[in-house]
């Protein structure tokens, strides 16, 4: 039965790919393809983490945002407690 790993790797100087899966049984004959993404489609997946902040909707686009919010939120919290002395 022919079972599949699917990969995603960066090419290494002198067009070098390296795969490393436990699923690869030492000496067993395997067929690989590879499929080379577009240089702009790559340079997408590049992107750092921090563009994503305040990109999607529902999200906050500042930290005067956050603040404001977090605040609210803890003004909420505090006028539902209410703490009974026993005495």
């Amino acid at each position: 039965m022919i079972s599949d790993i699917k990969l995603k790797t960066t090419v290494k100087s002198g067009g070098v790919v390296e795969i490393c899966s436990d699923k690869l049984p030492e000496g067993a004959t395997v067929e690989v393809i590879v499929l080379v993404a577009p240089a702009e489609e790559a340079a997408a997946d590049s992107r750092k983490l921090s563009s994503f902040i305040g990109a999607a909707k529902g999200n906050f686009s500042t930290v005067e945002e956050v603040d404001q919010f977090v605040r609210q939120e803890r003004e909420a919290w505090d006028s539902r407690i209410s703490f009974k002395v026993i005495g």
